[in-house]
């Protein structure tokens, strides 16, 4: 249809005017992050901005026309209603697991079970469900999950659109502009964030698209993998990290890659602009490799897992250093 076409300019307008709204009235109180021991901040700041971006991308949706399951949509508004309920008043960790489950569940049983059967929907559901949390985990510093959703939706319709899935395309490049009218008030110093309302649907879409532009062939199974591993390996490799120091993992902390680098001076710009460059060369790796055969996929996968286990090695040496300069001026 040729009105779908301004889905991502409505997606853009829509979360711009509220955001905008937003940042500028009581509204936005009704969930503040105040800073603790754990924070990158040192202010009280509006985590109400989900709102802002959610209604663009509700609102771009329809015109479209991209044919997703109505099961996804109603999966995100029920996980929004619940992750905003979280940012006012705080809800028990089992309780918010509960609901990720639920609706990653869900949508597996309804498009992937009757395809592939309950195996890969069991394996999905997992997956959707980690993908909810290390997208919240993620979302700590200025910028950094909203740059994660402009690169990786855009991407996402990169490869729709050269597959020919007009619709499904101009969904994901509506999500990609909802995230940067956002980005107008998150990026540093950020003015409002977009809190677990914002984080938690964002995690969901970036997997059940993922998995939907699969089933319709767009890309390869590994392409969502790719194009979100700066989220993913940080958020999995400090998981794994802090199981083994039997650290409690459901608690917020100071451990991510990222946060690291924003506490050793590198700051939330940026540690934005190196996360926002390693989000582009993934992407177009990621872009590049869907034309490869089969065996330069294999091996663009090996290149990628030997890049990360080279960052993270220097990273954690720069780490190491930074904590112990700070024992030895204490």
């Amino acid at each position: 249809m040729p009105h779908a076409v301004f889905a991502p300019f409505a997606a853009f307008a829509v979360t711009l005017t509220v955001v905008w709204w937003l940042a500028r009235s009581r509204v936005a109180l009704i969930a503040v992050d105040r800073p603790n021991e754990r924070s990158l901040h040192d202010r009280p700041i509006p985590r109400s901005g989900g709102l802002g971006l959610h209604a663009g991308v509700l609102l771009a949706w329809p015109i479209a026309g991209a044919g997703t399951p109505a099961v996804i949509w109603i999966s995100v508004v029920g996980l929004l209603i619940v992750s905003l309920i979280d940012d006012i008043r705080g809800m028990p960790v089992l309780a918010r697991l509960a609901a990720h489950l639920l609706a990653s569940g869900t949508v597996a049983a309804l498009v992937l079970y009757p395809v592939h059967g309950w195996v890969a929907a069991g394996v999905a559901t997992l997956g959707i469900a980690w993908m909810i949390n290390l997208y919240n985990f993620m979302d700590g510093a200025d910028g950094l999950a909203g740059g994660m959703a402009f690169f990786g939706f855009g991407f996402y319709g990169i490869a729709a659109w050269h597959a020919d899935s007009t619709g499904f395309a101009l969904f994901n490049f509506s999500i990609a502009a909802a995230a940067i009218a956002f980005l107008w008030f998150n990026f540093h110093p950020a003015r409002i964030f977009m809190g677990d309302a914002g984080a938690v649907p964002l995690g969901f879409l970036a997997a059940t698209a993922g998995l939907i532009g699969w089933l319709q062939q767009d890309w390869a199974w590994w392409f969502p993998l790719l194009v979100f591993s700066p989220f993913i390996v940080d958020a999995s490799i400090t998981l794994a990290r802090r199981t083994v120091c039997r650290a409690r993992i459901w608690e917020a902390h100071r451990d991510h890659y990222y946060q690291r680098l924003v506490r050793m001076g590198w700051g939330h710009r940026r540690t934005a602009l190196a996360e926002y460059a390693l989000m582009t060369l993934c992407g177009i790796a990621a872009l590049a490799g869907l034309r490869w055969p089969q065996s330069g996929q294999i091996a663009l996968l090996l290149a990628a897992a030997l890049f990360y286990v080279l960052i993270a090695g220097l990273v954690e040496i720069a780490w190491r250093r930074y904590i112990a300069g700070h024992r030895d001026e204490t």
